[in-house]
């Protein structure tokens, strides 16, 4: 932390020119040298104290993006055009906008806060989910629902039981506070997660095409106005400098305050700013997050006409003590700042008192292409905002294919023991559906509200999660989010591409058309040469799946350093796909609830179990090559469900746990059971894990409609059996009843989490 509280003179910019050689503490602030030189060679002197505190936490991995800024700027190479139009707003903006016809448009966006959550569970994930919701209402959107990406190490080590809970609680509690509906994410452990737990948060807005709004300050003479919480010395560094390191193996080497959130003050945020977007006072704005004013700041004025000036010393505080530095530095949350033009002023001012919102007059817009922040008259920081916020270092980090790679992706699991004979299927199928990966996750999602606002229409533990966007037409949209860690570890390229279609699936089998892309890309530390050629491998591969299934990726973010010492995370690319629903009350649920149904599988199954979770949980392996991707099958597959909507009664992805694990969830969705006569070998059938399949249920009557909607897409039919019964039924194998099975499903959390 820079010291000039306890200096007896505020180092300003005349200070600074005329002490040149005065020692700076850069490197406690996550700088390099060469950095801290490039900064004085851009100034043409050194800087002052609080220029320093704003290119520390401006050009810290989490907030420059310079380690993979080199690999994202391929995402631009897609063309920016969904399936029902160009986007409103994409890559750059705080989240990409959509248009979903009718008028509306919708953003969504998923980002990290893994570090913090190690630190303070709680808060951690709190402020992850505050901080994502305002970058929807950033965009001129009503937020409307979230989700949670989790992943952390072993359900049974002791720092998963002092993390799990509390991240959970701080999702539930921050999100349940703001009125939002939980509804999906995935929680899943491994190994490698333990000491770097995966935090991610997504939100969903929706506004009208009028009412989109850009993170830009232009305009000279229009007034800078911070509202909202006070500012304090919460988080100084919290997100930025903390998320920009290695933690050690007794954990953070950094332990800056992580953020504090208050979920009902952002409740007034959300409203008042959405009151302020109405009445039309608003010509641009940004929300608080990591680098706090430094960001909110240097960001809007850098892609407005280049010009501000603030007086720092009117910012409201909560702590009187704070230095100009740390001022600058917060990461106090529940913060906005928005560019209003004079006249309006009286307006916005007016509207923020009604909610109980403070705001003050911070600065203005002007034409100089200079940032200007005063402290008391004296000016302590005058720089090109550019310079902070975009000319960042660009690294382009040495990369190459792991020395290992090739060993690991020969170890495949055809060599592994199977289980032969009935009993032995009955026990592998019941010991992967108890598992900590496909177990019941109700001990997690009943803590989420996931019906408030009344328009949810699916939620967990469904596919995806879908929402009612217009009561009057019931149109609606579904997301998902997905990534299999494993996958990606045995090939990156590959397991981002399996990411993206198992999400695209999830959103298609409820019978939404896939519209577009936001990832969170959680990697181990980018100066490993292995790791960066994971990251450089996933970006390929997402970018070249999504030119071919035709979605545009509208943004992210990338979580790097997650490791503990030499150990990374498994390479997971989070993806997450929103679909536009035409009218959610003819949506496909994913369990079957009617007896004497016809069970059919779509797609081909392979002997493809490398990576799976039979490989995972029976013999603790990881290796060979994950499933093949088929991109074009993934396409048909897609269109055959959104044309099968009524048609189909159920329709559930196969994914992790293959066939078996599909059986389970759709038996156990609505107690109704089901019998079937497997083709080929019973293993390979059950628990491989191919792509492009889902398994859906259909009357008798309808059986041959389908079978030709499936010769005209080229999508493989297999018939299965049928639904009805008590039990799992697997013809000349073994039979589960749906109550023991229950009982294991739902007992493996609650066990361990007690």
């Amino acid at each position: 932390m820079p010291e000039s509280r306890a200096a007896s003179t505020l180092d300003t910019v005349s200070v600074a020119a005329s002490d040149p050689q005065q020692e700076q503490p850069w490197a406690e602030l996550g700088l390099k040298a060469d950095e801290y030189q490039r900064i004085r060679e851009i100034l043409g002197r050194r800087p002052t104290s609080s220029e320093l505190a704003m290119y520390s936490v401006m050009w810290s991995e989490h907030c420059s993006y310079k380690s993979s800024k080199v690999h994202l700027k391929q995402f631009s190479e897609i063309p920016q055009v969904t399936p029902v139009g160009p986007m409103l707003a994409g890559i750059g903006e705080n989240a990409g906008v959509l248009d979903i016809g009718q008028g509306y448009a919708v953003t969504f966006k998923v980002e990290s806060h893994n570090h913090p959550s190690y630190v303070e569970p709680y808060q951690g994930a709190a402020t992850g989910v505050g901080g994502i919701v305002r970058d929807i209402l950033a965009m001129g959107a009503r937020p409307i629902a979230v989700m949670d990406p989790l992943r952390f190490g072993p359900l049974d080590a002791d720092d998963t039981s002092r993390v799990l809970p509390g991240v959970v609680a701080g999702v539930g509690g921050y999100g349940n506070c703001l009125g939002l509906p939980n509804i999906g994410g995935e929680v899943v452990f491994d190994e490698s997660y333990l000491g770097n737990p995966l935090v991610n948060a997504l939100c969903v807005g929706v506004l009208r095409h009028e009412d989109l709004h850009l993170a830009k300050a232009s305009g000279a003479g229009n007034q800078v106005i911070l509202y909202g919480a006070r500012t304090g010395g919460d988080g100084i560094g919290g997100a930025s400098i903390l998320a920009s390191v290695t933690f050690d193996e007794d954990g953070p080497a950094k332990r800056p305050s992580v953020q504090v959130g208050d979920p009902f003050m952002e409740k007034l945020l959300i409203e008042c700013t959405l009151e302020l977007f109405q009445a039309g006072v608003v010509a641009g704005i940004q929300d608080f997050g990591a680098a706090g004013i430094s960001c909110a700041t240097s960001e809007l004025a850098a892609a407005g006409d280049g010009g501000m000036h603030v007086e720092l010393d009117k910012v409201l505080l909560r702590d009187s003590t704070l230095s100009p530095e740390e001022i600058l530095m917060s990461e106090s949350q529940e913060r906005m700042m928005a560019v209003v033009e004079p006249g309006d002023v009286a307006t916005f001012l007016e509207i923020c008192a009604r909610w109980d919102v403070e705001a003050t007059v911070i600065g203005e817009v002007t034409g100089n292409g200079r940032l200007v922040i005063d402290w008391h008259g004296e000016t302590v920081v005058d720089v090109d905002p550019r310079t902070v916020a975009h000319d960042g270092p660009v690294y382009h980090r040495p990369f190459a294919r792991p020395a290992w790679q090739d060993a690991l992706q020969a170890d495949g699991a055809e060599s592994l023991p199977r289980p032969s004979g009935g009993e032995a299927l009955r026990e592998t199928a019941l010991r992967l559906a108890a598992s900590p990966n496909l177990c019941d996750k109700s001990w997690v999602t009943d803590q989420y509200d996931r019906y408030v606002r009344g328009n949810t229409v699916l939620a967990q533990p469904a596919d995806s999660g879908m929402l009612r966007i217009d009561e009057e037409t019931n149109l609606g949209v579904s997301v998902a989010t997905d990534c299999n860690g494993r996958f990606a570890k045995l090939d990156p390229y590959a397991g981002a591409q399996l990411a993206l279609v198992e999400a695209y699936r999830n959103v298609a089998t409820g019978g939404a058309v896939p519209l577009a892309v936001s990832d969170c890309l959680n990697f181990g530390s980018p100066e490993d040469p292995d790791v960066m050629w994971q990251l450089a491998e996933a970006c390929r591969g997402l970018k070249d799946a999504c030119l071919e299934l035709g979605v545009p990726v509208t943004g992210g973010n990338v979580s790097l350093y997650n490791q503990t010492a030499e150990t990374p995370i498994l390479p997971t690319p989070v993806v997450a796909v929103l679909g536009v629903v035409d009218d959610v009350t003819r949506r496909t649920p994913s369990a079957w609830s009617a007896e004497g149904e016809r069970l059919v599988l779509l797609g081909e199954t392979r002997e493809e179990l490398s990576g799976s979770e039979w490989a995972h949980v029976v013999h603790g392996h990881l290796g060979g090559r994950p499933p093949a991707v088929d991109l074009a099958a993934e396409k048909a597959l897609a269109s055959l469900l959104h044309e099968a909507v009524g048609l189909v009664t159920s329709a559930h992805d196969l994914s992790d746990g293959g066939l078996s694990q599909a059986l389970v969830e759709g038996a156990l969705g609505r107690m109704v059971g089901v019998s079937v006569a497997l083709p080929g070998d019973p293993f390979v059938a059950l628990f491989s894990e191919s792509t492009a399949r889902c398994l859906v249920t259909v009357p008798d009557a309808d059986l041959d409609r389908l079978t030709a909607l499936a010769e005209r897409h080229g999508v493989p039919l297999t018939e299965l059996g049928r639904t009805g019964g008590d039990t799992i039924a697997v013809e000349g194998q073994f039979e589960l009843n749906l109550l023991e099975l229950r009982s294991e499903w739902m007992a493996t959390l609650p066990a361990a989490l007690a």
